[in-house]
């Protein structure tokens, strides 16, 4: 089944940047679609791949800082293609 996931990595630091920029070359390099925008960033692909590789990042990212945030939202389906008609 194919999935949405819309992700924003938030490290309570001072140097926030650094590891933001870290979590998305990571998402870059993966074989998913991968949008990004100013305040998330989205992947999209089959559920079975998208969940373990996400599950993998986000706990090597939780191991490298001492307190960080990950807000996600599943969407069952792709929306990599969505254009509002409004």
């Amino acid at each position: 089944m194919k999935i949405s996931v819309e992700l924003t990595l938030t490290p309570l630091q001072d140097d926030f940047e650094t590891p933001i920029k870290e979590f998305i070359k990571e998402l870059r390099a993966s074989e998913f679609t991968v949008l990004e925008n100013p305040l998330s960033t989205q992947v999209y692909g089959e559920y079975a791949e998208v969940m373990p590789f996400l599950t993998a990042l986000i706990q090597a990212t939780f191991k490298q800082l001492d307190h960080v945030l990950v807000n996600m939202k599943l969407v069952k389906s792709d929306r990599s293609t969505y254009e509002p008609d409004f």
